[in-house]
């Protein structure tokens, strides 16, 4: 069985699914590396404005397969990690959605929290877990969870390692909406499609590396860096089409990234 399901695009969005269902979609180095592949193919492919990522069964990514963390502990490990960071979906230039349909933990958090948006089933199961296997808060997650939950609740999820449902997620701030997990992809990628057909791929391109990128500069830096950005804006025909639409009543017809 191959552990990503073969790449579909409809209307703009690109929907890739994680295919491990056996195993929860555990995350091993082979399907990380076609995954972070898929995206990298989804930037440069002017057909794809939106990402959708979700998993096949119950789950949406478990965390590491034991398998590997088995041979890491007896040292008998021989994987080939990819050289590109758990946070690359930060760096596409194209908004990626998580559909978070079932269980979501440790690794598998990482990897729905560095998507820009987050859809989960309400009933899904969330966990840091990170804790409870002698571990502690990977690949960046000590510094999301605080800003999506503030400080102390963020505490509370990575010290306690405990499990926690989609809904609660919605109201701790990890995630924009919890749905019914029968209505979920639907959502998920109804909402994706508006992206698609109503904002300017340039747009959300800057937009999204403005939000990832200035968490680390000062109130001052981030306001002189977004004038240059918008003097910029103003000479892209995405700025002539979204004006002229609005003044049209229409749908944009906004030029690919």
């Amino acid at each position: 069985m191959v552990d990503l399901v073969p790449a579909s695009i409809e209307q703009g969005v690109l929907t890739l699914t994680f295919n491990r269902p056996d195993r929860l979609n555990a995350w091993t180095d082979a399907m990380g590396r076609r995954y972070f592949d898929r995206l990298a193919e989804a930037e440069r492919d002017p057909e794809v404005r939106v990402i959708v990522v979700t998993g096949a069964g119950r789950g949406f990514c478990a965390g590491a397969d034991f398998q590997t963390l088995n041979a890491i502990q007896d040292g008998s490990y021989e994987g080939e990690p990819d050289r590109r960071p758990p946070t690359f979906p930060t760096t596409i230039g194209k908004p990626v959605i998580a559909a978070v349909n079932g269980a979501c933990a440790g690794l598998g958090m990482v990897h729905a929290l560095v998507c820009d948006l987050v859809f989960t089933a309400a009933e899904a199961k969330w966990t840091t877990a990170f804790a409870r296997r002698g571990l502690i808060a990977e690949y960046g997650l000590s510094w999301i969870l605080p800003r999506l939950a503030g400080q102390a609740r963020a505490m509370d999820l990575l010290l306690s390692g405990r499990t926690f449902t989609g809904a609660e997620a919605y109201e701790l701030g990890l995630v924009n909406r919890s749905v019914p997990g029968e209505s979920l992809l639907e959502e998920t990628v109804t909402y994706a499609r508006e992206l698609a057909t109503h904002s300017s791929p340039a747009s959300m391109a800057v937009i999204k590396r403005q939000v990832w990128g200035d968490g680390s500069r000062t109130l001052e830096s981030a306001e002189s860096a977004a004038v240059r950005l918008m003097a910029e804006s103003f000479t892209r025909p995405d700025f002539a089409e979204g004006v002229a639409s609005f003044v049209e009543r229409r749908a944009p017809g906004f030029p690919p990234l």
